[in-house]
Formats: C-alpha cells, structure tokens, sequence
C-alpha cells in the first residue's frame, strides 16, 4: 500500500467540509467489546468449571469469539488511522 496514492478528490457539493471519520467512535465501541468479551468470557469459563452441559461454555466461546474480533477491529482501526 506504500505506491503512489491517487490525487485528493475534491468534495461534492452535498458533502460537508466537516465532514469527519467515525474511526474515533468506532475504535472506543471495539474497546468496550474487547473488555466486555473478555470478561465475560472469563467470568463463563469459571461457572462451566463447576457446571454441567455445554451451555455455559458455549457462552464462554461466543464472548471470546466477540473479544477477537472486536481486537481485530482495533488493528484495522489503527492500520486504517496512520494511513
């Protein structure tokens, strides 16, 4: 991605000059998901230790699953801001 980069285009007039990328919200969203998931993953994984059926690690599974992609989302956001 370092070859030459197109020209910058200039606004159409129903956009606005302010006009500001959601990378700032986006990244505190992913953030939150990070910490939530990986809590709650957690907090999942200790009660299907002492519990019976596959429920409570399903549960586990798809809050890990929510925490991975939401860092996933954190290095695009990253990548995305220092280009």
């Amino acid at each position: 991605m370092d070859g030459p980069q197109p020209p910058h285009r200039q606004p159409r007039g129903d956009e606005p000059l302010t006009a500001r990328s959601p990378l700032g919200l986006r990244a505190v969203l992913s953030g939150a998901a990070l910490v939530a998931g990986t809590v709650a993953a957690v907090l999942f994984g200790l009660s299907a230790a002492h519990a019976r059926g596959a429920g409570p690690w399903v549960a586990a599974a798809i809050c890990a699953a929510v925490a991975v992609i939401a860092a996933i989302d954190l290095v695009a956001i990253a990548r995305r801001a220092r280009s």
